[in-house]
């Protein structure tokens, strides 16, 4: 597990690309917001949290799905990600942020457009 990397990852490339193609700027990895969010748009005072499928136990998703060997450690792995990633998305919408969570399945090639087409609504949005 020492070898995953949690920043600057393909998914989070991906979208840190389609929205500086769209004029939006943003800051990076800030320590001072609880999570420490992947994006951050202090214009819009919206976030995004780009999460690997697995890591975050997206519901439904084929990624999600847990390996058949030591499955309570996984399980219980997974859980408190899912658990932390919550409590920092309260933190920070107490705080007044937006909070945008794309899971890596929504960045097919596909999907991409439809995916960040959304993202962009919710951030511009009100």
């Amino acid at each position: 597990m020492g070898n995953i990397k949690g920043v600057h990852t393909a998914p989070e490339l991906l979208v840190r690309k389609y929205l500086f193609k769209y004029g939006f700027r943003f800051s990076l990895h800030r320590k001072n917001l609880p999570g420490t969010p992947d994006i951050v748009l202090s214009k819009y005072k919206a976030v995004i949290f780009v999460s690997g499928c697995f890591w975050h136990g997206h519901i439904g998703c084929i990624k999600s799905a847990l390996p058949k060997t030591r499955v309570e450690f996984w399980e219980t792995k997974i859980f408190r990600n899912k658990e932390r990633d919550n409590l920092n998305m309260r933190k920070l919408e107490k705080l007044g942020w937006k909070v945008i969570v794309i899971f890596q399945c929504e960045l097919k090639k596909k999907d991409l457009d439809q995916t960040m087409g959304s993202v962009i609504e919710r951030i511009v949005s009100k």
